[in-house]
């Protein structure tokens, strides 16, 4: 079991979509707006993780097509992330912040993650736990998974969010915002260039 928690660990502690728009939001956006979209993001990785359980996962990413689809929808999505968030209070805003990220972008977020979907079918289909009792051990996976995940995410939002509590000058904000944009940025090329 111990291996096991040092995988979720290891898998998700390193930047992602996920926690990179989360400490971005933080950032951009402060610890209550980063709240809500971390509550969409752990609905959104739960619906995931039920899905690779499922085998619903596997059935709509065995198709070379719809994984093509949902990597074109992912990118865009996550570029649409990163510009809301590097632009956050300027004022060449392509659309000005009348609606911070909430929930539903966070939701929507995980639907499209690639790397949501690689990490629990690692972690659901490896590190058996109860070999026996497949739904014991799917139980017990989704409390450890969600316990270490919330952890986690939680460190991503308070360490954005202290960036925009320091109510450091605009200036620097705004290149701390475009840095974690540009980092966003970095994670849809890793991506799109890993796909092909």
């Amino acid at each position: 079991m111990l291996n096991f928690a040092a995988a979720i660990f290891l898998l998700i502690i390193t930047p992602g979509p996920g926690v990179l728009s989360l400490a971005g939001v933080g950032a951009a956006f402060g610890f209550r707006a980063g709240l809500r979209y971390l509550t969409g993001l752990f609905f959104g990785t739960n619906l995931v993780a039920l899905a690779v359980v499922t085998g619903l996962g596997a059935l709509v990413l065995a198709n070379p097509t719809i994984r093509l689809v949902l990597l074109g929808v992912s990118t865009c999505y996550l570029l649409y992330l990163a510009a809301r968030i590097a632009l956050a209070g300027s004022n060449i805003a392509f659309s000005p912040a009348r609606r911070q990220p909430g929930i539903r972008d966070g939701l929507l977020l995980q639907a499209v993650n690639p790397k949501a979907y690689v990490v629990n079918t690692t972690l659901f289909s490896g590190f058996p736990i109860f070999p026996d009792a497949y739904g014991l051990e799917v139980a017990t996976k989704f409390a450890i998974i969600n316990v270490i995940w919330l952890a986690i995410h939680f460190l991503w939002l308070w360490a954005g969010s202290a960036v925009k509590r320091m109510a450091l000058p605009p200036r620097t904000q705004r290149v701390i915002n475009v840095g974690m944009a540009l980092a966003m940025l970095a994670v849809v090329g890793l991506a799109a260039w890993s796909a092909f």
